[in-house]
Order: C-alpha cells, then sequence, then structure tokens
C-alpha cells in the first residue's frame, strides 16, 4: 500500500444524468477525440486520430469479447431473479450439460430454496436452463447450471438465453442494437462482462488510417469484470478492494513490446494499460527468481511496495525468456494492479480512453497519468458538450513525463 493518503473526495468532478451518452451515435467514429499533451488541450474528432498519434506508435488492444452474462429468471410466483455471471469455475466454453460460475444475484431475498428454470432458443437450439444456488463467496454465489443439451458449450447457452450486460449508469434495458455495438468490431475471445469502450470508436476506416502512418497493431486479452464499475465507497482510496481480472498474453506481444520499447507503446483502454504495466511487474518477480507457474498474480500494491530500479526491456526480456524455457506461446493469470497517483509507468507513454465516473478508480488511473491537470480536462470537456462514459466520447493522453 502507499504511504500517503489517497482522498477518493478529491477525484470527484458534477456528472449529471443527461451527460451520459445513454446511447452510440450513429456510427462508431463519430465521436469527438480530446487530446492532452504537455498541457494543451486540443478538440478533435475520432476519425483524425492518425494526426494526433506519433508515427510509427505501437497500439495495444484488448480483444475479449463481452458475453451475455444477464440470465433474468422468472419464478412461478412472477418474482424476476437476475443472476449475473461473472467468471467460470474452469474453462469458460464448459460443455456436458453443467457448468458453475461465481456470480451475482438480483432480487437474492426472494430467491430461498429450489431451482430456477429458463427456457431459450427454438427448434434445434431450444434450450432449457436450471440454476441451483450453491455457497455465498463475499458478495457473490456460486451458481451450479444445467441444461438440457449436452453437446451444446455453456457460452452457446448464453448466446441463446443470457441478455448484453450493460453499464449500471446507463439505466436502461440492453435493446438489439447494443448486440453489435458493445462490442468492438475485433472483440475474439469470449469472457468479459463490460466492454473495453475505448475500443467501440475503432472502424476499419480509423485503424486503415492509422497503419498509413506506419503504426503497429498488437492484441492481449483481459477479460473486464463487474468490478470495474464498484465505486470507491471509502474515504481512503487505500482501502479499497480492487477487482481482479484474467489476463492472457501472447509470446508474440512480449517481443513486439521489446521491439517498440523505446518508442511510443499506446494502450486503447485502461485494461489495455493495466495489463502492460502488469508485465513489467511479472517480469521483475521472473527476475527474482519467482516464476509463475501455471498462473501468476500481480497484486494491486505490488508497483508500491518496493521502487523498482530494473528497466523495462530487462523485464520483459525475463518474460521472453520464460516463454522460451518453458516452451510457452501464452501465459495467464490475474492481475490486481490499482494505479493511482503517484505510479511511474514503466511499458506505456500514452493512453485512448473515455471519460470515467467520478470517485472510480479509472479516474485515478488517469489522474496518475496527467497529474492534477486531470480537472482541466474534464472541466473542458463538460464545458465543450463532450459526451460521457461507455457509449461516450474518446480522450488521447499522453503521459505528464512523456
Amino acid at each position: 500500500m502507499i504511504d500517503y493518503p489517497l482522498n477518493i473526495a478529491d477525484y470527484d468532478y458534477p456528472l449529471t444524468e443527461n451527460r451520459i451518452a445513454k446511447y452510440p451515435l450513429s456510427e462508431r467514429d463519430l465521436s469527438k477525440l480530446l487530446v492532452y499533451d504537455s498541457g494543451k488541450i486540443t478538440d478533435s474528432s475520432f476519425l483524425k486520430i492518425n494526426e494526433h498519434l506519433p508515427n510509427g506508435s505501437m497500439l495495444v488492444f484488448n480483444n475479449t469479447r463481452v458475453i451475455r452474462a444477464r440470465l433474468i429468471f422468472q419464478k412461478e410466483s412472477g418474482t424476476h431473479i437476475e443472476i449475473f455471471c461473472l467468471q467460470p469455475e474452469g474453462s469458460y466454453g464448459q460443455t456436458g450439460g453443467k457448468a458453475i460460475w461465481k456470480c451475482l444475484i438480483g432480487n437474492a431475498k426472494r430467491w430461498k430454496s429450489g431451482n430456477l428454470a429458463l427456457s431459450a432458443g427454438e427448434g434445434i437450439e431450444q434450450v432449457t436452463l436450471i440454476a441451483q444456488r450453491g455457497e455465498q463467496t463475499a458478495d457473490a454465489h456460486m451458481i451450479t447450471f444445467f441444461w438440457n443439451n449436452p453437446e451444446m458449450a455453456f457460452e452457446q447457452v448464453l448466446e441463446l438465453a443470457g441478455k448484453i450486460p450493460l453499464p449500471p449508469y446507463l439505466n436502461r434495458a440492453p435493446e438489439q442494437s447494443d448486440i453489435e455495438r458493445y462490442q468492438t468490431i475485433y472483440a475474439q475471445f469470449n469472457g468479459s462482462v463490460a466492454a473495453p469502450t475505448a475500443g467501440l470508436h475503432f472502424t476499419t476506416k480509423v485503424l486503415e488510417s492509422i497503419e498509413e502512418i506506419e503504426c503497429s497493431f498488437e492484441y492481449l486479452t483481459l477479460h473486464v469484470g463487474a468490478g470495474t464499475f464498484k465505486p470507491v465507497s471509502v474515504e481512503d482510496a487505500r482501502h479499497h478492494n480492487m477487482h481482479e481480472e484474467e489476463l492472457i498474453v501472447e509470446k508474440q506481444l512480449i517481443l513486439k513490446l521489446l521491439q517498440n520499447i523505446t518508442g511510443n507503446i499506446i494502450p486503447v483502454g485502461t485494461t489495455s494499460m493495466r495489463s502492460l504495466e502488469s508485465l513489467y511487474w511479472l517480469g521483475c518477480r521472473i527476475l527474482q527468481g519467482n516464476e509463475p507457474g501455471d498462473y501468476f498474480f500481480i497484486d494491486q500494491w505490488e508497483p508500491y511496495k518496493n521502487e523498482s530500479k530494473i528497466p523495462a526491456t530487462e523485464a520483459l526480456q525475463a518474460i521472453y525468456d520464460y516463454f522460451s524455457r518453458k516452451h510457452l506461446q501464452s501465459v495467464s493469470g490475474f492481475t490486481q494492479i490499482m494505479i493511482v497517483p503517484g505510479y511511474r509507468f514503466r511499458i506505456c507513454t500514452a493512453l485512448i480512453t473515455n471519460f470515467h465516473q467520478p470517485k472510480s478508480t479509472l479516474l485515478l488511473l488517469v489522474a496518475a497519468l496527467i497529474g492534477e491537470n486531470w480537472e482541466k480536462v474534464y472541466k473542458h470537456a463538460l464545458e465543450h458538450n463532450y459526451r460521457f462514459l461507455s457509449y461516450g466520447d474518446s480522450c488521447l493522453f499522453f503521459t505528464a513525463n512523456n
């Protein structure tokens, strides 16, 4: 834990309901773009982001795919019980007609006993899903699901029976258009219960314009958890329990990071930024003789326990060498890293992101990146009619020391 107070009230701003974008724009790339670099604010459009990126930059995208994690069951009494699927026990694509998941339960007091049932789909894809309530773990429950088509993977069941898990602050039910729009165009691997929303602005046209300035694209997978919306409810954010998320990294990405570490490495979204910075600390661990084994775990305060002077190149090289020694092409683990003011960035030089909620861990990350001027930036956005949060407008922030 850091040794200085972190008063969350210092990271507040007046976000009213009418400033939250409840729906996306007609086209993904029509959003505004606010650029902050060396104390200067520039208003632009996302279609012109190539004009603001340094030539030859490496952009890193999170290619996770949002699952239809919300299941709405109706009891015989008519009462609705919502089960929000957070994380599987085992692999995501479980088959055999049974799967166990860590879940949140909405209206849990009305589900005192018995199983819940839900039917969905048509014809050969029709499925009946049964939910059996298990032990409680903190604010979640272990739920065992059974379904009547053992050849069907649970991810297919969710596609048929589940709903897109829109952020709670949108305060509306998901609509048909959200199935496409609350998903990046490069989404590939199922597992997130929230979209890496900075990526929602990208279109093929925008990607092609960025390629024209000799930028390269790389990918990692961080499955975004519902904890990303968890408010900081304590006065001193040092006592906030950061959520953990699964991170999957390929050897190819480490090689590309090594090749570009002296240039500009720009994550698309806070999920990609937290992932890249977590890799530095994983490399430090390996250099200290602590190899990850089957899974690694980066604690939320690990970066603050000891000020590491290990160069990023050495940390990344340690991971690459580990891959080679173990004959691995990818490694999986969990990161709980919490980036707050005072953090020194080792990998990232800029960030493409959206505007974040007041008093949130994501706003703390932005403040860590650009310093106290985050207030100036957000005030400017409010005064110039930018749209906020998941379906809102975009930002390009360069680090304060870049």
